[in-house]
């Protein structure tokens, strides 16, 4: 069974590219690429990884699709495109040549309101396509707005959507709020969760273990092992923690799992979703 880091980025940071990393975001403020996460892989058990896209740009689909082509091990790339678009359909025909790209997102959480964009006809009709194709869909949302999520994951069930970081719940409310808000989404068998971007989630920057395991134990009886997968949202969660630091959060939540339960999560999950084999 392969193990992959569902979700992790890469990016050669330019101020203007990246708006959301602030000056208060030191430690994202710098380039990151394959040299400094090969290493990290390797070091924990990892086949390979997904690279999710983390700018609304074409060219950096591209650079990221040409990262992954020389990189080590199983890859794939979430990317970019703009789904609203009429020329959507000819710029998948076109995109035939690069197998590693599996999946695409949207940074809808930026979108002044999400909700009214996920219900957008010209954002239906791309849906429509990608899911035609046979492209992943990574929904990016924060807690505010997984009811709109949970309808749009409705009208869009002909291929595997997947919600990242838990939808980015209110840490603050606890596991229990967030299970009752998640309930929709987890009921529609084509919806898979990540398991990342938790410990960026906590307010004031700072977290524990025992504040977050409730809600990797909420995400297990919501979704079952065969719709969960690790990632590490490295290096955004730097801001919070190291690599390791996020690997044993979850291998903590995980212990007591089947060791087949356990598979799935470390990439079997991944692997079916993103149709990821070894090269």
């Amino acid at each position: 069974m392969l193990r992959i880091d569902a979700h992790q980025h890469y990016w050669r940071y330019r101020p203007q590219g990246y708006p959301w990393i602030s000056e208060q975001m030191a430690v994202l403020r710098q380039d990151y690429g394959p040299a400094q996460l090969e290493p990290l892989l390797q070091r924990h058990g990892f086949d390979g990884a997904l690279v999710v896209q983390a700018r609304q740009c074409e060219q950096e689909t591209r650079t990221l699709l040409a990262q992954v082509q020389q990189s080590r091990g199983v890859s794939g790339v979430v990317g970019w495109l703009d789904i609203a678009s009429p020329q959507l359909p000819q710029r998948f025909d076109e995109l035939r040549q690069q197998p590693l790209l599996r999946g695409l997102r949207h940074l809808v959480q930026d979108e002044p309101q999400p909700a009214a964009w996920l219900e957008r006809q010209a954002v239906r009709c791309g849906m429509q396509a990608l899911q035609r194709h046979g492209y992943v869909y990574d929904i990016l949302v924060t807690h505010r707005d997984l009811a709109a999520a949970a309808q749009f994951a409705a009208r869009h069930d002909d291929y595997w959507l997947v919600l990242d970081h838990l939808g980015k719940p209110d840490i603050a409310r606890g596991a229990q709020h967030w299970a009752q808000q998640i309930k929709p989404l987890a009921a529609l068998p084509h919806v898979a969760c990540k398991l990342s971007g938790l410990i960026t989630e906590a307010p004031g920057g700072g977290w524990q273990a025992q504040q977050l395991l409730p809600f990797f134990e909420a995400a297990l009886e919501a979704f079952g092992p065969q719709r969960l997968m690790f990632g590490s949202d490295w290096p955004v969660c730097l801001l919070a923690g190291d690599y390791g630091q996020v690997y044993r959060l979850c291998e903590q939540a995980v212990a007591a799992l089947s060791p087949a339960q356990q598979a799935a999560i470390w990439g079997g999950t991944a692997s079916r979703v993103y149709s990821l084999t070894r090269g």
